[in-house]
């Protein structure tokens, strides 16, 4: 269900409220912590909605659905810049390249490989980070933790992609505390093989606030700001 335009404004604010606490805690400055509103199954009014209200960057799961909300809001002033975070095929990289800012899901070099060819061609470049599956689960994507430092080299084959940081998805937990170990892993793994990339992608609406504690600089929230699906 479409969340109502008139709460959109205090939804949002609530959201930043709560990453700026998270942030005082750890002695961070808010305004290093990006916020991407995760609006998949939500139409494109709610993003235009959110856009409206101030918030600028947009997350998607699903080509099909992407494409279309991408094409819809095309054109807008100012433009929302879209970041894809689902599992992408590399046959289906094509709808990305030239699409969308930043792709939060780089996992095998073959699509690495095959964005790179196409936003060569485009004469473009993609901001990327690299997803990595710290807690080792069989049901989710990602690098092992140990094929890390080859993948980073790998990557500069593929000058048009800029490795931006690490991305991980822990388990699920209605105990935001149970995350915590596995933010504090992608922290330290980024420190150990990969200290020039600033990025940190992880947190979602339930953990948010403990993966700014721990280091997050950009946090993929849904349901806090969208409302359940």
């Amino acid at each position: 269900m479409a969340l109502s335009p008139a709460l959109v404004p205090a939804r949002l604010d609530e959201v930043r409220s709560r990453m700026a606490e998270a942030a005082r805690r750890a002695g961070r400055n808010p305004g290093g912590i990006t916020l991407l509103g995760v609006s998949k199954t939500f139409p494109a009014e709610t993003v235009q909605a959110f856009l409206a209200a101030g918030l600028t960057d947009f997350g998607e799961n699903y080509i099909q659905e992407a494409r279309a909300k991408t094409a819809q809001l095309a054109g807008l002033e100012p433009a929302p810049r879209w970041h894809f975070i689902g599992h992408l095929q590399t046959n289906k990289a094509k709808y990305v390249a030239g699409v969308f800012t930043a792709l939060h899901s780089l996992d095998s070099l073959e699509l690495a490989e095959e964005l790179n060819r196409r936003l060569t061609t485009m004469g473009q470049t993609m901001d990327v980070y690299v997803q990595v599956n710290v807690a080792g689960e069989t049901t989710k994507s990602g690098l092992a933790p140990e094929a890390l430092p080859s993948f980073l080299k790998a990557l500069e084959r593929c000058p048009a992609l800029k490795p931006w940081g690490l991305m991980t998805m822990p388990p699920y937990d209605p105990d935001p505390e149970v995350a915590r170990p596995h933010f504090m892993a992608l922290r330290r793994l980024r420190d150990q093989y990969a200290p020039d990339l600033p990025g940190l992608s992880m947190g979602m609406s339930g953990d948010f606030q403990v993966a700014i504690e721990e280091g997050a600089t950009i946090i993929r929230v849904g349901t806090a700001l969208f409302g359940t699906r």
